[in-house]
């Protein structure tokens, strides 16, 4: 496994929040990361049906664009009544002319189960996949993942995305209810990025 060297550290997202967070976490590597904005690149068409598929896609684009490494994540959650949707379109399941409305994507999540009268625990994961690329196209591929159920109603203004409709296995509250630090503890990006830190930065 290649091991991270130099000080500079390019997030392949337009996403301030994503970019706050990944920094915070590398902060005592001694490593400054810019997004993909800061170095003026457009974000790349996401063409796969696979989390590590479009995660790679996006670090790679941004490392031959800046000539640096670059650390891209691709997320979402999968329902297995659902064959494993949304998936990687967990985002454009949110999408509306107005931006993304994320109580209209869960709802839509739960209308499809109770049309299948999907049988209880409702099982899903969260899953998140970091790709960290070099100019040279070499990669480095972590997988988080955490297992738990979707439930109704949503519970909890926490968090965001489908955290309030998502309960994780031995826990009591949904991500949209947890104390912020519980979740980021548990979840299925810190997973990955302690998979990360321990691979390439340790």
């Amino acid at each position: 496994m290649r091991k991270f060297e130099g000080n500079q550290l390019v997030i392949a997202s337009h996403n301030t929040g994503k970019l706050r967070e990944i920094a915070a976490l590398l902060e005592p590597f001694g490593i400054t990361c810019t997004n993909a904005g800061d170095h003026g690149l457009e974000e790349p068409e996401e063409t796969e049906d696979t989390f590590v598929g479009n995660a790679r896609i996006k670090a790679h684009f941004a490392a031959k664009g800046t000539g640096l490494p670059a650390l891209s994540d691709d997320s979402g959650i999968t329902v297995d009544a659902l064959d494993g949707a949304p998936g990687v379109y967990t985002a454009d399941w949110a999408e509306t002319p107005n931006g993304r409305d994320f109580p209209m994507a869960m709802t839509k999540v739960w209308d499809l189960l109770e049309q299948k009268n999907a049988p209880t625990p409702r099982t899903a994961a969260f899953n998140c996949t970091l790709v960290l690329a070099w100019p040279d196209g070499h990669d480095e591929v972590f997988e988080g993942i955490v297992h738990g159920q979707v439930v109704w109603p949503m519970r909890g203004e926490l968090g965001f995305g489908f955290d309030p409709v998502f309960l994780p296995d031995g826990e009591t509250e949904t991500f949209g209810e947890m104390d912020p630090a519980k979740k980021h503890a548990m979840s299925h990006r810190a997973d990955a990025f302690r998979k990360l830190v321990a691979g390439c930065f340790d």
